[in-house]
């Protein structure tokens, strides 16, 4: 089996902090949100991990390659954001069995144990949504297989809310199905969505099931970064040295390379490498590596890498580089 990521796009709803990293490469939980993702798969023991990548795809390249030295990597690029279809598209030529598609914009908790003996030709992972109308939701027909993807329906036609992860029994009957989307120009707004190339699959007699997580946390932006920050630290709670004269309250992840001096860090604090906490109490919030917070009190922030913090109390969201004197 392949692990296919699309990680081509620009991460609008994190800036300032994708401004100079791409979204996958964001820390949470002391960990790149893009490392949380391989770790729920890296078991299934992959042929190869495909990344489709675009904005600052060289810097994924390097942290994929750095990270994963013993796995086999492959890198294509998506140069126009034409969609997600368009992004699959380019993987034709490196995929030629099986592929679970990714796209790793949210942390969750999945089961793939039941992939080695299925015998359908694909599974559509769902989670369980109260209001479906901002969703594209899976439709099932009596026998249980999904019938159809419909995006954000007006009424409540299922809860089964798909969250961007799928499986291709045959990777490239879903490229012929790209191929046919684009033939018939089925796109909206000017984007061939994955959705509509899996309608046509369906259409043709394709057997697709659904797989309901239990846990999907979304990154798409500063607020949904730091409640997922939250969960990690509580499901996977790490265990940080104290440091004399400071005060670590758990869960919160200190880098053993970061520096405190009279400091509270937590809960629900990351602290990355080389950062520096000197007369500050942190809570509930993300630092990044080698920036320094002094004389601040900072809940519910977002601080980027290389990042100076100097004054009182504030909820802030700075990324990479930047000075604030608060």
């Amino acid at each position: 089996m392949d692990i296919i990521l699309p990680v081509a796009g620009f991460g609008s709803r994190l800036r300032p902090h994708t401004w100079s990293k791409p979204k996958p490469l964001v820390t949470v939980a002391g960990k790149a949100m893009l490392a949380h993702v391989l770790d729920r798969v890296m078991s299934l023991q992959p042929g190869k991990i495909v990344f489709i990548t675009g904005y600052l795809g060289d810097q994924i390249e390097a942290w994929a390659r750095a990270n994963y030295p013993d796995t086999e990597l492959v890198f294509v690029q998506q140069p126009e954001m034409l969609g997600q279809s368009d992004a699959l598209y380019r993987t034709r030529e490196f995929v030629t069995g099986d592929g679970l598609m990714i796209f790793p914009d949210a942390l969750f908790e999945a089961d793939f144990s039941q992939l080695e003996s299925l015998d359908l030709d694909g599974v559509a992972y769902t989670y369980y949504v109260d209001d479906p109308s901002a969703y594209g939701v899976a439709l099932q027909n009596e026998e249980g297989f999904v019938s159809k993807i419909v995006e954000k329906p007006d009424q409540p036609i299922s809860h089964e809310a798909v969250i961007g992860i799928y499986y291709f029994r045959e990777w490239q009957a879903l490229m012929r199905a790209i191929e046919e989307q684009f033939e018939k120009k089925i796109m909206l707004k000017g984007e061939y969505f994955i959705a509509d190339a899996i309608n046509l699959m369906l259409a043709a007699g394709a057997r697709f099931t659904i797989n309901q997580i239990s846990v999907w946390e979304d990154c798409g932006n500063v607020e949904a970064l730091l409640d997922t920050n939250r969960y990690l630290l509580g499901a996977e709670p790490p265990s940080p040295a104290q440091r004399p004269g400071s005060l670590i309250v758990p869960p919160s992840f200190v880098h053993r390379d970061a520096v405190l001096e009279d400091a509270v860090i937590g809960p629900y604090a990351s602290i990355g490498a080389g950062t520096v906490v000197r007369n500050s109490v942190i809570r509930d919030s993300i630092v990044e590596e080698n920036s320094e917070v002094v004389d601040a009190i900072l809940q519910r922030s977002m601080v980027g890498s290389k990042v100076v913090i100097q004054g009182s109390a504030r909820s802030i969201s700075v990324g990479d580089n930047g000075k604030v004197a608060l």
